[in-house]
């Protein structure tokens, strides 16, 4: 009875799921520390031993920011790091890769995400809205400037915080710790005045398909990015410095 006890627990350990890559770094001579996104049980910390010669079933390209990847794994609740039994890639980029400009963005967006889904539960309407929008990406032709603006906005409504919109009226403020617009300036400064506040407004009412109709330019795209990460800042303790965000400005001068 012990013994069957046993193997049933075992076998409930084991899940089979699909996830996103946020970041993976070295450790010690043959492994790498994976962090992602699984769409069935949420944020997840992993080790991974990556054979030398290359060619074993596990690889070290599987773990590329924001690659998408089903995996095996022996996951239990209590323990700090997962244990992969078997991955493999769930889709192959054709572009993002080899494109500088996606390929900063997808930096930025993973080492974002790394941040923003640090405690995040099984929430599978956001793992789909995460992993759409990475293939809208890497399929995309053209016109991709603007995604990760309105890709930072729309996340928003997933982790509570999108911005209010019943209220807003042209020459209103908008107040980053409240989220919502305002006809006068709050006592605090976490504000932005009516200009960058109407751009806001705009970027909430895009979306993928319709964001090139609106052009900006590089220091509007720059400063429009720095106030969503600042307005993130707000609503998620512990939202570090991004080390990708000089990167990705740079891409656009």
């Amino acid at each position: 009875m012990i013994f069957i006890y046993f193997a049933v627990t075992l076998r409930c350990m084991l899940a089979k799921t699909q996830a996103i890559v946020l970041h993976s770094f070295k450790y010690g001579e043959n492994k790498v520390i994976v962090e992602l996104f699984t769409r069935t049980h949420g944020r997840l910390s992993f080790i991974v031993g990556i054979p030398a010669s290359g060619k074993g079933r596990v690889r070290k390209q599987y773990f590329q920011p924001l690659s998408m990847i089903e995996l095996e794994a022996d996951v239990r609740p209590r323990a700090s790091l997962q244990k992969i039994k078997d991955v493999r890639m769930a889709y192959a980029f054709s572009s993002i890769p080899f494109d500088p400009h996606k390929l900063g963005i997808s930096l930025f967006v993973a080492e974002f995400l790394c941040y923003a889904l640090r405690s995040e539960q099984q929430n599978v309407p956001l793992f789909e809205y995460i992993s759409d929008s990475i293939l809208w990406l890497d399929n995309c032709r053209g016109s991709f400037a603007n995604f990760h603006l309105v890709f930072l906005m729309r996340l928003s409504r997933f982790l509570g915080f999108y911005p209010n919109l019943d209220d807003y009226a042209e020459g209103d403020y908008f107040d980053m710790r409240q989220s919502c617009f305002c006809m006068q300036p709050p006592l605090h400064r976490d504000v932005l005045p009516p200009q960058e506040a109407s751009v806001i407004r705009i970027l909430m009412r895009m979306d993928y398909a319709t964001m090139h109709l609106y052009r900006m330019s590089r220091g509007e795209r720059n400063r429009c990015v720095e106030a969503m990460v600042l307005y993130y800042r707000l609503h998620l303790p512990g939202f570090s410095e991004l080390r990708s965000l000089p990167i990705l400005q740079e891409l656009y001068q």
